[in-house]
């Protein structure tokens, strides 16, 4: 079960790498996109073609509230709260942010997922899952049944979140990490990219992969 998939036209946030592949997918969903929000020139993605570009935040005012939805194009890094900063400045003007799901993804109709949440292509989202609000669950990432995923958590590519994992606000999980069933993870926690975290983690803590050790080859 999603939230907020309305149908309405869409104002996208953001014209980097995260909010073309959100263009895409919705492009493909024959989903309107109005605008694209950014400072910076978008015109070497060719995802963007053909959609006007406003080139500050302030010039969304040209659309009311009810005539459009926004989609938080905007990606999450470690410790970063752009995301959420943005979230809720526009949630201030009275808009409200659509729930994207892609067609090539896989969602129970037993999960939920909150307002905002995005769900890229290959992503798994099993029976009794709730996903918070402006959640990425990114391509290939899998969360198993029961799992309670805090708001503005971000899923990283390839990553398992076994079940009845609880994660806080603004949690990390690194591309192609496993997080093992009954975990729990702190506000701003980070798992590191191919971590395995098997025990509890504490808010703002890291837990670290092995990491290979690269040296140059010398010849004999």
């Amino acid at each position: 079960m999603t939230s907020s998939q309305t149908g309405m036209p869409i104002v996208l946030i953001g014209g980097g790498g995260h909010a073309s592949v959100l263009a895409d997918i919705l492009t493909s969903q024959n989903r309107e996109i109005c605008a694209v929000v950014s400072p910076d020139d978008v015109s070497t993605r060719q995802v963007f073609e053909n959609i006007p570009v406003l080139t500050s935040d302030k010039e969304i005012a040209q659309f009311s509230p009810q005539s459009v939805m926004l989609v938080n194009g905007i990606g999450m890094l470690p410790f970063s709260g752009l995301r959420c900063d943005v979230t809720k400045w526009y949630t201030s003007m009275g808009y409200r942010f659509e729930t994207v799901v892609s067609e090539q993804s896989l969602v129970s109709k037993y999960a939920v997922l909150e307002e905002g949440g995005q769900v890229f292509p290959g992503a798994i989202v099993q029976a009794g899952a709730v996903v918070g609000k402006q959640t990425i669950v990114n391509t290939g990432a899998i969360v198993e049944h029961d799992c309670l995923i805090g708001p503005f958590n971000h899923l990283a590519p390839g990553c398992v979140v076994c079940g009845g994992v609880k994660t806080g606000k603004q949690v990390f999980i690194g591309a192609n990490a496993t997080v093992t069933q009954g975990s729990c993870l702190g506000d701003q926690s980070i798992v590191g990219a191919g971590a395995m975290l098997s025990e509890d983690l504490s808010a703002k803590a890291v837990c670290y992969s092995s990491r290979s050790v690269i040296k140059p080859h010398t010849e004999k």
